[in-house]
This record gives structure tokens, C-alpha cells and sequence, in this order.
């Protein structure tokens, strides 16, 4: 499982690995940040951030990727950077043909703190405890990518099963878009 925490400065993401029994949530593998040079055009740094996610779901073999969701912020012009970002992300995913999940930040805080309002070094203590490290994973934006992570395997259906993966682009059916000129 690949939780990710978007961005387009910095993205943190956790692999982490479900437990086979109840009681843990799984056993982190991997954790860390994607950064990208702000000093870069954005088309470049959604390159990186593309190439950085590919690169991770091919290292790891996730089944599903969850992805939190856009925060509504007083800026519009980070919220619509940061909808850039997700779009690369979710488009490694699908092509990878791996399930998607997305969830609000209050979500991931709720799931992993116990309450939607929590601050960053809170989810990254919950973080620790969760999955019995030794200290909390750093910085604190791989701590909320693992959050993500934590938040699917905490909400996801409950049974042996594991989720299929879609089918990759190269068994997809092909769409035809019809192009009509309107009057």
C-alpha cells in the first residue's frame, strides 16, 4: 500500500505493508519525500513528481495507492498547483492500474489521531505508536504520506482478500471521443 501526501514542492509518501492479522495496522517499509526545485517550472517539477511516483510503484508493487484529497484553502492559486500535483500522482496510479483511494485530510487525521483537527507532530506520534517504531518518521510530510497509507489499511474492507489490481492501460479498451462542432 503507497499512501501519499501531495505536493508540489515537497510530497511525502509511506509504503506500507498490511498486517496479516488484526491488531497492527502493517509494517512500514519505506518512507520518505519527493522535492522538486521550486525554482523550476511547474511542468518540470509535475515531471519529477511523475517520474519519482512511477518510480516507487514499480520499486514496490503497491495493490492500491490512496492519495489524500485537495484541502480548500484561502488561496486558490496553491489549491489549483496542488490539484497539478495529484493529477501526475493519479495518473502513475492509473496507468499502473493500481486502485485508487482519497481521502480529506480531517479523514486521515480522524482515522489516525482520533480527531480531524490534529496537528502535524500529533499524526506523526500516532504514526509511531500505530506501527511501533522507534520514533516518528521525518519530516513530517513522509509522516502524513504513512497517515495516508494507515488511513486505507484502517478503513478498507476487512477479510483475506486483497484488492485486484485494474487493468493496465495496455488491456484497457481504447475510447473514441467524438468531436462536435456546435453552432
Amino acid at each position: 500500500m503507497l499512501g501519499i501526501d501531495p505536493g508540489t514542492a515537497v510530497t511525502g509518501y509511506g509504503v506500507v505493508e498490511p498486517a496479516p492479522t488484526l491488531g497492527c495496522p502493517g509494517r512500514l517499509v519505506e518512507c520518505g519525500i519527493i522535492r522538486t526545485d521550486p525554482r523550476q517550472p511547474i511542468w518540470s517539477r509535475l515531471e519529477v513528481l511523475y517520474d519519482g511516483v512511477s518510480e516507487l510503484i514499480a520499486r514496490h508493487r503497491p495493490t492500491a495507492v490512496a492519495i489524500e484529497s485537495v484541502f480548500y484553502g484561502k488561496n486558490a492559486r496553491s489549491t489549483l498547483t496542488l490539484g497539478h500535483a495529484r493529477g501526475v500522482i493519479l495518473l502513475a496510479a492509473a496507468r499502473a492500474g493500481l486502485e485508487i483511494a482519497e481521502f480529506p485530510p480531517a479523514t486521515v487525521k480522524k482515522s489516525v489521531v482520533g480527531a480531524g483537527g490534529a496537528a502535524k507532530p500529533q499524526v506523526a506520534y500516532m504514526v509511531q505508536q500505530l506501527l511501533r517504531l522507534k520514533r516518528p518518521p521525518a519530516p513530517s510530510d513522509a509522516a502524513d504520506g504513512v497517515a495516508v497509507a494507515l488511513t486505507y489499511l484502517i478503513n478498507r474492507p476487512q477479510g483475506p482478500q486483497r484488492p485486484e489490481r485494474r487493468q493496465g492501460p495496455q488491456a484497457r479498451q481504447k475510447r473514441r471521443i467524438n468531436h462536435r462542432s456546435r453552432l
